[in-house]
């Protein structure tokens, strides 16, 4: 059956900002839906709060509405597009509630809007724990025992008759969150507790637990004839009790058999048919018992999941884009197949190579977060690593995470695991965290057997097994480099053989004790070289059209020829915090914008969640890990296949953050676009950096570099305290920390360099990347510049930030608003005179992005990063200018006068507020403060869009999570340093109507002041008579928004439990005067205004 001609248009719930849980797998699969509809003929209608992404492109969509996603806001889109459908599939857990909250409001019927891809009903049988259990047990399929608790006394009843230990689990939840095992009745308590508040239906499912199974997800998909297809079996390493998102996980399955895998193919078939998802995908999770293969259902995700985006990327079979086509009225038979050209999307895909995901943590980000993986999801990212076998895509997957490891062994790292005795590492692999892939390795290299191993983590012997090929296989290098073997007595079949085990040329020079470069022409002189195969979702049986390649060592390579002129553009690897998603959209940007002008582009990137690897982004991609090795193989195999007249342009490596930067020195200088290496380079160095100012004469803070805590000491007596001390070429405010006194001073600057600390797998603190240690300026306002520079000189300011909170807060944790709105004219003109100064100086083309801190109406430079900021997406949606394509065009020599000739460079449009805010991960570390310093720690970021300040600034909060309250109480707690300009807020909130409580002292002034304070609270722990507890207060739904601003050496560790107790009851925290400030601007704006919405195109007058 064709497409569906009764529908005209359609709206289309993004996934809002990157979370834990729901990362930037949605922007890929979200974009491929937008593109894909608008291919058909449809109208499209896009709402989504996150401006990182691709999908808020004004371009992906007819409508494109950056709001808040709340039932409320798109309940007026819908009145004001008025969609014939919805499909909610592709915006992952968000989509789902919202367009189940919709539905209960009656919003969807009011308007007459059909919900495509999964029906409510479809969608409450699958998330519905109750529903979903009754519904498996109908068709024959085996759930754990369990019952379903909506208080916490029916909770407890349930697991005293089943028996500990207890798995709970809420319903409608993502990530895993509220999850976890109870081996106690305390436990039991607290996780049932945590989960009815984290379920939007107060509902968990109390199960008898089964961690220790082993773990399958199979990707279904399914068409409104009933043609089913599995698109990808996956394994996880870990057995269950590891939540998926943080197990390592292996496409495809390795372990089953073939019975095995026919009854489970089965059972997703009959799981989906079920729940009645009639078009899309889903992802059904089993668990197989080892002893006796007993198969589980445990659940299934009636949408595009996470598994999804990796299953597209392992395969190369477009999951969110067959969708798409399958929700309009397409079935499988009638949709072919981008990769090969010639089957149809009915045709199980099949892989003749393994694909490894490895997930990506930020526990060194989060102080007070333990290590410890469980079933609540905690990483922030993760990377795929393809091979033709399980330890080749392994070891690429590790290397790919960039923590300082060059595989599985064979470094400088693994050295730290030496001094631990073989008893404390057996007892540390019982347990999951981020090191237990490696505290095996160190085990099997000390002789511990397989079967032991297996016992004591539930991990398949299988796996262990290929681990121990890997240590067997460094062992046997190490023997024969003892008896006098060199580089160049290896043979080629030595050298596939280690290469096929994943081994990279660095691990290979560790063992043997010489320069990478010598290992490298060792191996090239007898004709060892990576081939590049292609990813075809047939296993070679069909030419594949689409250019998508990994490599391994064999005979034949698949990389086509091209006559014409090529880019590489360098992505950005796995989301982190401090690198995330918005370097991925420069890259893209880039990739349009060169292929417009008529270049052949080229991505490299291993990051499977993003919309760089996306097989039809570039002409060409090599899902590579991001290393000096792969990279010149890419760059070798595309010099290779230049005929008639085509060539290598060039590299381009200042868009996709730190990752590639790192990379550009291995660069032969003529084939890096943009600004040089050195200019590059010169900004990062702190001595050559501050010749420059002085130079030029612009102020920055004082400040100096250490390599020893000494050397630390003496800068910061010389420049007076507090400082700030960081390291050099890091992004994220990494191991940042401002510190008031020498003791502090020495303890941070050993935590970086010890073996240990934040950078010891890096080589610590070295003279070539010492520790910077500068005046913290104290209650100065933060601004951000992102600019472009092109051959000629010209300079275009793309815009100006304001951060809300003060210096002190890193940027990418600080609100910030376009255009600013308390600098004065002479001060934004002083900011754009110095970096277009900067500019010159660093003969910068392309982006360039400089820090300021303003005091007194006095400028203070300080840092300038001439490549891409994450601001670029930002600033590219607020001002309507495409600042990505822009800089990419002048890299690769295109003026800035041309392309205003073109029409791809305009004028920024006005006429509104813009304000980001970033998403922070705190409700799922509960032990970790949630006070805001200079070290990032937010995972995302929305945008909000109004008239005027207030109203931008009060959408960015609930697109945050942080809905501004309108009535109620203020609770402030202010340092001493604060209270003055704390008052200003105060008296704002009691103009607005609200009560006040205060802390004693802040209390006392604000009376004084003549504000009424209407609950006195005792300071934490310090008993104050006829005085409130403030957490009791918090806890007892008596204060609707808090401001509590530590600050200092003592003073900055108090309100650690008023702050932890609004994160556990969902109440608002501001730790920033100037936030409190801004939420008082915003309430007030919000409360007088009715609610509107405008998209994109209408702000930019499109």
């Amino acid at each position: 059956m064709p497409r569906r001609t009764d529908l005209e248009s359609i709206l289309v719930i993004g996934s809002g900002p990157i979370v834990i849980g729901q990362a930037c797998e949605f922007d890929y699969s979200g974009t491929q839906a937008c593109r894909v509809l608008a291919e058909e003929g449809f109208r499209v209608v896009l709402a989504n709060s996150n401006p990182a992404t691709i999908m808020t492109d004004p371009g992906m969509a007819d409508r494109t509405y950056v709001e808040p996603l709340d039932p409320d806001v798109l309940a007026a889109i819908i009145e004001r597009e008025r969609p014939d459908a919805l499909l909610p599939t592709l915006g992952g857990q968000t989509a789902l509630n919202l367009t189940m909250a919709l539905s209960e409001r009656g919003v969807l019927e009011a308007a007459g809007v059909e919900v495509i891809g999964a029906n409510p009903e479809a969608i409450a049988t699958a998330e519905d724990r109750e529903r979903f259990k009754a519904a498996m047990e109908e068709i024959g399929l085996s759930v754990p025992p369990s019952d379903f608790a909506h208080s916490l006394e029916e909770a407890m009843a349930i697991g005293e008759a089943i028996g500990f230990p207890i798995m709970v689990r809420p319903s409608y939840i993502l990530g895993g969150a509220g999850t976890g095992i109870a081996h106690d009745t305390a436990t039991l308590r607290r996780l049932v507790t945590e989960g009815l508040d984290a379920s939007p239906i107060t509902e968990v499912l109390v199960e008898r637990s089964i961690a220790g199974q082993k773990e399958y997800e199979l990707e279904v998909m399914r068409d409104h004839a009933d043609n089913c297809v599995v698109i990808c079996s996956i394994e996880n390493l870990d057995p269950m009790g590891v939540h998926t998102g943080d197990s390592i996980t292996v496409a495809p399955a390795q372990t089953l058999t073939d019975v095995e895998y026919q009854e489970m193919r089965d059972a997703a078939f009959a799981c989906i048919r079920r729940v009645g998802v009639e078009t899309g995908g889903s992802n059904v999770q089993f668990a197989v018992d080892p002893r006796t293969g007993h198969q589980t259902v445990i659940e299934m995700n009636p949408r595009v999941s996470r598994s999804s985006a990796l299953a597209s990327k392992a395969t190369g079979f477009p999951i969110a884009k067959i969708a798409a086509r399958l929700a309009v009225g397409y079935r499988l038979d009638e949709i072919t197949n981008d990769i090969t050209g010639a089957t149809p999307a009915s045709f199980e895909p099949v892989i003749d190579y393994v694909v490894t995901k490895i997930p990506r943590w930020a526990f060194e980000k989060l102080p007070g977060a333990a290590p410890v993986l469980g079933t609540r999801m905690q990483s922030v990212g993760e990377v795929m690593g393809i091979g033709r076998t399980f330890p080749e895509s392994l070891q690429k997957a590790i290397r790919s995470l960039e923590q300082g490891r060059a595989g599985l062994n064979a470094d400088p790292a693994e050295a730290a695991l030496d001094p631990r005795s073989t008893e404390d590492l057996l007892d540390a692999v019982a347990v999951a965290t981020p090191e237990r892939l490696f505290e095996l390795e160190a085990l099997l290299r000390r002789g511990v057997g397989v079967a032991d191993l297996a016992s004591a983590t539930g991990i398949d012997p299988w796996f262990l097994d290929e681990l121990a090929a890997i240590t067997d296989a460094r062992m046997a290098l190490e023997l024969r480099s003892t008896l006098g073997v060199t580089a160049g007595d290896l043979e080629a079949r030595e050298w596939r053989r280690l290469k096929r085990l994943g081994f990279s040329d660095v691990q290979v020079a560790h063992v043997l004790g010489v320069p990478v470069d010598e290992v490298r022409a060792a191996r090239t002189a007898v004709g060892a070289t990576a081939t590049f195969k292609t990813v075809d979702t047939c296993a070679a049986e069909f030419a594949a059209d689409t250019p998508y390649h990994y490599s391994t060592y064999e005979e034949e390579d698949e990389v086509a020829s091209s006559g014409r002129p090529r880019v590489i553009i360098l992505g950005s690897g796995p989301n982190r915090i401090g690198q995330g998603i918005e370097f991925d959209y420069c890259c893209v940007h880039a990739s349009m914008a060169l292929r417009e002008a008529g270049f052949e582009t080229i991505m490299l990137n291993c990051n499977p969640e993003t919309v760089s690897t996306d097989y039809d982004t570039s002409d060409r991609l090599y899902f590579e890990p991001l290393t000096p090795e792969d990279l010149a193989n890419v760059i070798a195999s595309e010099q290779a296949a230049s005929v008639d007249g085509g060539r290598l342009v060039g590299v381009i490596v200042s868009l996709g953050g730190q990752t590639p930067l790192k990379l550009a020195g291995g660069i032969d200088p003529s084939l890096v676009l943009g600004t040089s290496p050195s200019a590059i380079d010169l900004a990062e160095d702190r001595e050559r950096w501050n010749e420059l100012c002085v130079r030029l004469d612009i102020p920055q803070p004082p400040g100096g570099t250490a390599v020893t805590a000494e050397e630390a000491v003496t800068t910061a007596q010389r420049v007076g305290y507090p400082v700030l001390v960081r390291p050099s070429y890091v992004l994220g405010g990494r191991a940042m920390e401002i510190v008031y006194d020498d003791e502090r001073l020495v303890a941070a600057v050993e935590a970086l360099s010890g073996v240990g600390g934040a950078l010891g797998r890096e080589g610590g603190v070295t003279a070539d990347r010492p520790v910077l240690v500068d005046r913290f300026l104290e209650d100065a306002i933060e601004v951000d510049v992102d600019a472009v520079r092109d051959a000629t000189g010209e300079v275009v300011i793309c815009g100006v930030m304001e951060h809300v909170e003060e210096a002190g807060v890193h940027s990418g944790d600080s609100a910030c608003a376009l255009p600013p709105q308390t600098l004065t004219p002479e001060v934004v003109a002083e900011l754009e005179r110095i970096v277009r100064l900067i500019c010159d100086a660093l003969e910068v083309r392309g982006l360039c992005n400089v820090q300021f801190a303003v005091k007194d109406d006095q400028v203070f430079v300080l840092e300038a990063n001439p490549r891409a900021s994450r601001t670029v997406p930002f600033v590219a949606k607020a001002t309507g200018v495409p600042v990505a394509k822009v800089a990419a065009r002048v890299m690769v020599g295109a003026t800035l006068a041309e392309l205003r000739d073109e029409g791809l460079l305009t004028d920024p449009v006005g006429g509104h507020v813009s304000v980001k805010e970033a998403v922070l991960p705190f409700n799922r570390f509960p032990g970790v403060d949630t006070l805001l310093g200079p070290e990032m720690r937010s995972t995302g970021e929305v945008m909000g869009i109004g008239e005027t300040f207030g109203l931008a600034f009060a959408k960015s909060q609930l697109a945050a999570g942080n809905r501004l309250p309108t009535e109620g109480t203020v609770f402030l707690s202010l340092a001493d340093r604060d209270k003055a300009g704390g008052l200003e807020a105060a008296r704002a909130f009691v103009e607005l109507g609200f009560s006040l409580a205060a802390t004693s002292g802040t209390a006392a002034l604000l009376e004084a002041e003549g504000l009424p304070v209407a609950t006195v609270v005792a300071k934490v722990g310090t008993p104050h008579p006829g005085a409130a507890d403030a957490v009791d207060l918090i806890a007892g739904g008596q204060v609707q928004l808090v401001v509590n601003t530590p600050r200092g050496r003592g003073p900055r560790a108090d309100g650690l439990h008023i702050r932890e107790t609004a994160l556990a009851h969902g109440v608002p925290c501001l730790t920033t005067v100037a936030a409190a400030r801004a939420a008082a601007a915003g309430i007030a704006d919000w409360v007088r205004h009715p609610l509107t919405v405008r998209s994109l195109q209408e702000h930019h007058r499109r």
